[in-house]
This record gives C-alpha cells, sequence and structure tokens, in this order.
C-alpha cells in the first residue's frame, strides 16, 4: 500500500509542484490549504509524514505542529518562507522533525521525505541487537520504544533514531554532520543545528524520565559533537 503524505500550504502553486514530485515517487498525497484543515486532514487520514508551512490562514503551521506532537509521532517537515536561525530553531522545538526553506527544491524536499521514511521502524532493514540496554535505559528497536527503569519513554521516530545512534556506541563522539548523515540519511548543507534542538529535546525527556541531569546521559564535547555516556555524570 502506498505510503500518504499530507501537505498543507496556502499557496496552490506550491502544493501542486510538491504534489507532483511525492505522486512521482509513488505516494499516496493529501493536501490541505489552512492551518484548521491540515489539523483535521492529518487526523482523519493518518498520514505516514507531513509537510507543513508555518504561515497557515485559520491556525499557523507551529500551533498545528504543537498539537500533532502531542496526539502523534507522525514525522512533520516544515517547508516555509521563514528563513532566519531563530525560525529554524523555533520549527525545530514546536516537534518538527527538519525544515526546508522557500525557495526550494522539490527534488530535494522528495528526497527527504524518503530519507525519513525510510527510518521509521516498519521500514528499517536493521542489523544488530533487537534490544540495547545501557544502565537505567532500555532501546527495544524492534518495538520502537525506549524505556527508562521500566518507565516508557515518548520519543518521536527522530528522537529515537538519535538516541539509538549513540545508544550503539556509547563513549563515541559524534559529530554533528555524521549525526544528520545517520538519522536523516543524506548530506546536509548549512543549518546543522538542526540536531542541537533535536538533542536538546532529548535530554529533556530523558531528564524527566529519570530524575537525573540530561548531561548524564548525552554529554556535548565541545567543537567536536556528543556522546551517550551511559547514564553517568
Amino acid at each position: 500500500m502506498a505510503k500518504k503524505v499530507l501537505v498543507v500550504d496556502d499557496d496552490a502553486k506550491t502544493v501542486e509542484l510538491v504534489k507532483l514530485y511525492l505522486k512521482r515517487d509513488g505516494y499516496n498525497v493529501i493536501v490541505a490549504y489552512d492551518g484548521v484543515e491540515g489539523l483535521r486532514a492529518a487526523r482523519e487520514s493518518h498520514p505516514n509524514i507531513v509537510v507543513l508551512d508555518i504561515m497557515l490562514p485559520g491556525m499557523s503551521g507551529l500551533d498545528v505542529c504543537r498539537t500533532l506532537r502531542k496526539e502523534t509521532d507522525v514525522p512533520i517537515i516544515m517547508l516555509t518562507a521563514r528563513t532566519t536561525e531563530n525560525d529554524k530553531l523555533i520549527g525545530l522545538d514546536s516537534g518538527a522533525d527538519d525544515y526546508m526553506t522557500k525557495p526550494f527544491s522539490p527534488r530535494e524536499l522528495a528526497a527527504r521525505v524518503r530519507a525519513i521514511l525510510r527510518r521509521l521502524p516498519e521500514e528499517s532493514a536493521r542489523l544488530g541487537p533487537a534490544e540495547i540496554k545501557n544502565g537505567d535505559l532500555t532501546l527495544n528497536f524492534a518495538r520502537h520504544e525506549a524505556c527508562i527503569d521500566g518507565r516508557p519513554l515518548p520519543l518521536t521516530p527522530i528522537e529515537f533514531k538519535l538516541l539509538g545512534v549513540l545508544v550503539e556506541e556509547p563513549g563515541r563522539v559524534f559529530s554533528r554532520a555524521q549525526l544528520i548523515e545517520k538519522v536523516f540519511g543524506y548530506e546536509f548543507n548549512g543549518f546543522d543545528r538542526t540536531i542541537d534542538v533535536h538533542i536538546l529535546n532529548l535530554r529533556r525527556k530523558l531528564e524527566a524520565g529519570s530524575g537525573q541531569p540530561a548531561s548524564s546521559y548525552i554529554k556535548t564535547i565541545y567543537g567536536s559533537g556528543y556522546k551517550f555516556s551511559g547514564g553517568t555524570l
């Protein structure tokens, strides 16, 4: 069955362009032209991924993103004319998995959709153990579940993938570029703080779930990147 992509944008030309390229890749494309309609479509159609504009009538894309993130872990790619780094950080902090700015390459957008969908649990041909335990943290890759002391840790697909990369090689320092390639599956040009925001969100959840300082799990190695430290300070 074809994967479903929901495209939410108030610009009809953008919607048709994105729809054209995604349909070429065999996706079932659902469209909406305002925030309220987009949220309704997401709830009713249960897409595999959402491409979402920020500046929407009725309800902003940021509000749509925040609402969806409370209800589902569906991957979300922001596609917007807002281009400042602060705008990008706000979008990612609202729960988006990826962020593209207009004008954009529809081929690159289609590639990012493919890359993220390849990393969903049902499409991941995974090598290695089905489960990893490190201290009080358990990652079950078969069920795509994370737990701390047996308590579920609510992670988005991107957060789970990112944590999995770090936990599989505790102590190894990964650069931002390496994490982007491993998590998203493509080379990234320019805005590498995408990973910083996902790490920040991941740390918040680890700290809330464990009661320990987030730095006891993921350490920043200044000038180099990040490493998993196994729940030790």
